[in-house]
């Protein structure tokens, strides 16, 4: 499983996807451009010593990205959290090979990124609420998707 930040805006949510990612056991990649400058010294800042336990993939466009998927993760479906969907992620069935796409916090993404997934799923949330924070996000939707396909990490009884 893999989670995907589309040209993210806010540099502490790539941190915390890090941290989010590193924790789970699951990939991160990131659709460039970002709304701030991304470095690989960026990068590892952000991470904190989260850094080495991840696993990033920086992709530097949308068509990169999809070049990448099309060579690598063929069989793997796009899922894209968006507020303009009709099916709760709840009610969806994940799968371990999926892509978990997540908008820029700013905009969400573009019609050709909507087009390209293979599902489109919402969190529900309370009438009159506009979205929930991303990385907020990632971590419902990661949680969800681990727990159907039995890809928690094992407790370890000795922590």
């Amino acid at each position: 499983m893999r989670l995907v930040l589309f040209q993210p805006d806010i540099p502490q949510n790539l941190g915390s996807a890090i941290r989010l990612s590193a924790c789970l056991g699951v990939e991160l990649d990131i659709i460039e451009p970002c709304g701030f400058p991304l470095s690989d010294k960026a990068v590892k800042r952000t991470a904190m010593d989260y850094g080495d336990a991840a696993r990033v993939t920086r992709h530097d466009s949308w068509a990169k990205f999809t070049a990448w998927r099309d060579q690598t993760s063929q069989g793997s479906r796009v899922i894209l959290f968006t507020t303009k969907s009709a099916q709760p992620y709840c009610d969806f069935a994940f799968t371990l090979d999926d892509i978990l796409l997540m908008g820029r916090e700013s905009a969400g993404v573009p019609d050709e990124v909507h087009a390209y997934a293979d599902a489109r799923l919402f969190i529900p949330m309370q009438p009159g609420m506009r979205s929930i924070n991303v990385i907020n996000s990632a971590a419902m939707a990661l949680g969800e998707a681990l727990r159907q396909t039995q890809g928690f990490a094992k407790a370890n009884a000795d922590t």
